[in-house]
Order: structure tokens, then sequence, then C-alpha cells
């Protein structure tokens, strides 16, 4: 009910339509076609900084493209996760391996798994993806 109420307030005050909401490492995720996330950020980041206020979240708009690629995967989850340095991403079918450095395994990783775990859902909403695999 919640993530209903987050995706009204959204589309309300950015006139983007979306049905992607996620919470992931405590900021409110909205994910958007590549072709409207400047019109969702507003001219000076208006929407976002209006809405951030209202609902008392941080928040991030990602956009994603019609079919998820490599690259594009790859940009979604360096965006998610603060701008984290992958080296190398692979995925096939339902299932991602994760290639980077100590400090982006564990910001990806998280205390007790959480952020895997956080992280595991938002993929597996968006593109299907059901297992993560780091090396």
């Amino acid at each position: 009910m919640q993530s209903m109420r987050y995706l009204n307030m959204f589309s309300k005050v950015c006139r983007v339509q979306t049905k992607y909401c996620f919470n992931y490492n405590n900021s409110l995720v909205f994910i958007v076609p590549n072709s409207k996330v400047t019109m969702a950020i507003g001219p000076g980041a208006k929407n976002a900084k209006m809405l951030s206020s209202k609902l008392g979240h941080k928040i991030k708009i990602i956009g994603i493209g019609p079919q998820p690629t490599r690259e594009g995967l790859m940009k979604f989850i360096s965006t998610l996760a603060d701008q984290t340095t992958i080296n190398k991403l692979d995925f096939k079918d339902s299932e991602v391996s994760i290639t980077g450095g100590r400090q982006t395994k564990a910001s990806l990783i998280g205390r007790n798994r959480i952020r895997e775990k956080e992280l595991l859902n938002i993929l597996n909403g968006v593109f299907g993806i059901k297992t993560i695999k780091f090396n």
C-alpha cells in the first residue's frame, strides 16, 4: 500500500508514469524509461527535491532501456549502489555474475547480506534475475 502511495505521488509531481518503486539503502528508487529521466528529475532537480521533501526520503531516479543489455545492467547497478566501480558483469538467463574489487563487493553485499537481498529483489522485479554471484 505504501508503494502505491509513493508511485501516485511520483506521477503527480514528476508527470511521468512508472511501475517500479523500491527501497534500497534507505533511499526510494524510482525507475523510469531512459527518455523520461530528465523530465522526471525536472529543471534544476526541482521535481526530485520536491518529492524528497514531501516523502521524507532520499530519492533516486534511474533510467532503463526497453531491453536489458550488459552495459545497461552494469550502469543500473552502478547508479543504484552509489557509483560503485564494477569491473565485469556477465548475465545469462536469470543469473548475474559481478566482478569488482573488495570495496565494491562489500558495498553491494552489505552487513548480514542485507544490500544483496535488496538488490536481488530489485533485479528480480525489473529484469527477472533470480541469482547474483560475486567474484
